[in-house]
């Protein structure tokens, strides 16, 4: 199997460190992620971030499970890479670009390879939509809290 590069872009109407710390609460993904059933930290970098976190996907064709590293150069980027799994490659990150009071530009690339076999208009469904679905939902769940946040006067996170 070859790997595929996408690239999605959304402009959110919350700023950097919401972004941030809608993504860094992994444990949470399953709630907000469609795919994702089950996310739990494996592991802490020094400053108590998650590091190696496990992911439970359900695919529609197979469920999937495998454990991501994830690195930290805050407050621009979060990047992982695959550690184990059941696909053969991943490797990815969400940049973050303050685009003016209260929005940012969140950029997610990410590289995937399957390492299995999945009929050709599957395989291109999946990898037009997947990625572009996902930082749908990735936006929608930071302009959410945001506007809970905003509702009831609290201040913005800190990350």
């Amino acid at each position: 199997m070859s790997a595929t590069r996408k690239t999605h872009t959304a402009v959110i109407d919350a700023d950097v460190e919401a972004c941030i710390a809608v993504l860094a609460d992994f444990e949470n993904h399953p709630r907000w992620s469609t795919p994702v059933l089950r996310a739990a930290i494996l592991s802490c970098d020094e400053e108590g971030r998650g590091r190696n976190v496990a992911f439970q996907l359900d695919m529609k064709i197979r469920r999937i499970s495998y454990v991501l590293e994830h690195t930290y150069d805050l407050p621009h980027r979060i990047s992982w890479n695959l550690v184990e799994g059941d696909v053969a490659g991943v490797k990815g990150s969400y940049e973050f670009e303050p685009i003016g009071p209260g929005r940012t530009r969140a950029t997610c690339t990410q590289i995937v390879d399957i390492g299995f076999w999945i009929p050709g208009p599957l395989r291109r469904l999946f990898e037009e939509q997947a990625l572009a679905d996902a930082v749908g939902e990735f936006k929608h769940e930071v302009e959410r809290r945001a506007a809970e946040r905003r509702s009831a006067g609290d201040p913005p996170p800190r990350v």
